[in-house]
């Protein structure tokens, strides 16, 4: 069974920085792609950010340069970069990853979310 271990959320003023990490474990065949999304209070689930394996990337219209996504391929690991965080920026921020078990099946996990709170 794969799953996500996510590090990195915590309490920061506006205008400082955090950096969110997410591991995969599990058996992973191959990944199709990787990422955060947040959950703001009250709101729904949006985008934050998406690697592919191919290295494009894809950020949610809100980011405005402030965040960047990377990945350490070698260790299956992406990293989120946030900076200019403001109070709005405050949700549980939850890792997903696309990925195949096995050549012809493709499927999707998320981890268990990690609390950002952003204070004014």
């Amino acid at each position: 069974q794969v799953q996500l271990v996510e590090s990195g959320g915590g309490l920061v003023q506006a205008g400082g920085s955090l950096r969110l990490s997410c591991v995969p474990s599990g058996s992973i065949y191959s990944i199709n792609d990787i990422g955060w999304y947040r959950q703001p209070p009250g709101k729904q689930r949006e985008l934050v950010a998406l690697i592919s394996s191919g290295g494009s990337t894809n950020y949610g219209d809100f980011v405005k340069g402030r965040f960047t996504i990377s990945r350490d391929n070698a260790k299956d690991t992406v990293f989120l970069q946030m900076n200019s965080l403001r109070p709005e920026d405050r949700a549980v921020y939850y890792c997903y990853l696309g990925y195949r078990p096995n050549w012809y099946q493709s499927q999707s996990v998320w981890g268990q979310g990690t609390q950002v709170t952003v204070s004014s």
